[in-house]
């Protein structure tokens, strides 16, 4: 998971193109615009935590930062 990639894509896509794209990797075809990663896997990870991200700030108003913050203790506290 790379911060710098995730933020690229809360900065240029809107929700519904991320949306898009998370059904397009989950059913192994390509998305409509470039999605950095390794593999399928990292693409998909970079997708799935801008839509978090982008819902994030939507709902509670929060800036970015605050945002990718909530994001990284959900993937911590999966990881335990």
């Amino acid at each position: 998971m790379k911060m710098p990639a995730i933020k690229r894509l809360v900065e240029t896509q809107p929700l519904p193109v991320l949306v898009a794209a998370e059904e397009a990797l989950l059913e192994e075809r390509e998305p409509s615009f470039e999605v950095e990663g390794e593999d399928e896997g990292e693409k998909l990870t970079h997708v799935f935590a801008a839509i978090f991200i982008l819902n994030h700030m939507q709902d509670n108003g929060s800036e970015f930062k605050d945002a990718m913050r909530e994001f990284t203790k959900k993937v911590r506290v999966s990881l335990n």
